[in-house]
C-alpha cells in the first residue's frame, strides 16, 4: 500500500500532493538560481527588449502599441512566473491594475511558447 502524504494546504490524494509540492519546490529553486545569477526586473526588461526589438524603457512604458503591449506581456510573464514577483507588485511598478497584469502574463506566456523564447539560454 503506497504511503499517503498530506499537507493541510492541499486537498487531494497522496500522488497529487507529492506532485504539487515537487512543482513548488522546483519553482522555488529556479527563482533562487535566477536571483543568485543576479537576474532582476531590469535584466528581464533588457532581455525582453532584445527579443522583441524595443528599447528597454519601452518595456516599462504604458501604452497600447502592439509591440509595446507584447513586450510588456513577456516582461510580466517572466517577472511573475520565473522570478516570482507578485502581480500586485508588478501592477504598482507599471501603474496598471492587477487584472491587466494577469492578462499580460497570459499574453506573455503565449508569446514565449509560440516563439520559443527563454529568459536564460541554457
Amino acid at each position: 500500500m503506497p504511503i499517503q502524504r498530506s499537507d493541510e494546504r492541499i486537498l487531494g490524494d497522496g500522488d497529487f500532493v507529492n506532485r504539487v509540492l515537487a512543482e513548488a519546490r522546483e519553482a522555488l529553486e529556479k527563482r533562487h538560481a535566477l536571483l543568485a545569477e543576479g537576474i532582476d526586473l531590469n535584466n528581464i526588461a533588457f532581455r525582453v527588449s532584445e527579443l522583441m526589438g524595443v528599447k528597454p524603457e519601452d518595456v516599462w512604458a504604458k501604452g497600447k502599441y502592439p509591440r509595446i503591449v507584447d513586450a510588456r506581456g513577456l516582461f510580466c510573464y517572466w517577472a511573475v512566473r520565473e522570478l516570482g514577483v507578485s502581480m500586485a507588485d508588478m501592477a504598482r511598478q507599471l501603474g496598471l491594475s492587477i487584472p491587466a497584469i494577469s492578462k499580460s502574463v497570459r499574453r506573455g506566456q503565449q508569446i514565449s511558447e509560440s516563439k520559443g523564447f527563454r529568459l536564460i539560454d541554457s
